[in-house]
């Protein structure tokens, strides 16, 4: 896929001319990156912008003594690393490919000008972080207010909603999912179990169905 054909597809850039388009795509680098491979490490210069074409990356914090921290899992159309546009600061955690990965990089030297210049690219930016500082706010609440039933709840509707239905793509395994809401993969996997055999939730290799939202939405707390 083209990087033109991957940035249009992204809401940061979604609504831009054609001239406007073609101006960040000549900008535009495409890399690749195997699975497992670390992308950014935490504390890293931070100077692009990166955009998920092909695969699937994860962004964590790391301890000292190795436990991994999940923040966000993105997939294609997804971007990273914002900030960087903004700020001079450090890279804030680590992303890693969960897969092999393909993304488009954009360098703040080279992107500046044009947001600059494109008020419609500096307000979708703008958006996009508010979302981010709510779904943080929100990662925190459920953290201290909800027991691991109610995260895990939390969290499939939060990809639901992301993925603009009721089915979730993400190849998203228990341990993985326990490294998001702070729990083991046992209790993870005995949750999943419960909820998909209250009819919460269907799981098939492929994807996650949601079958009872108001049920899920009351474990979560949203009810």
């Amino acid at each position: 896929m083209s990087a033109a054909a991957v940035l249009q597809k992204v809401p940061l850039f979604g609504q831009l001319g054609p001239a406007d388009l073609q101006r960040v795509v000549e900008v535009a680098r495409e890399r690749s990156y195997p699975k497992n491979s670390v992308i950014l490490f935490e504390d890293d210069p931070g100077d692009a912008l990166y955009v998920v074409a092909e695969g699937q990356v994860k962004v964590v914090l790391i301890g000292e003594d190795g436990r991994e921290v999940i923040l966000s899992v993105m997939g294609a159309g997804e971007f990273f690393g914002e900030m960087a546009l903004i700020d001079d600061e450090p890279r804030s955690a680590h992303v890693i490919a969960m897969e092999d990965s393909t993304l488009v990089v954009l360098r703040r030297e080279d992107f500046q000008p044009i947001l600059a210049q494109t008020p419609v690219i500096a307000l979708a930016l703008l958006k996009e972080l508010s979302r981010r500082l709510r779904r943080v706010d929100e990662k925190v609440g459920s953290l201290v207010l909800l027991d691991v039933n109610g995260r895990v709840a939390q969290l499939l509707l939060e990809l639901a909603d992301e993925a603009g239905g009721e089915r979730i793509r993400r190849r998203l395994t228990h341990h993985t999912i326990a490294q998001m809401i702070g729990s083991s993969r046992e209790t993870v996997s005995r949750t999943m179990r419960d909820l998909v055999d209250k009819g919460l939730i269907a799981v098939s290799r492929k994807d996650i169905l949601i079958q009872d939202r108001a049920a899920l939405e009351a474990a979560a707390g949203r009810a």
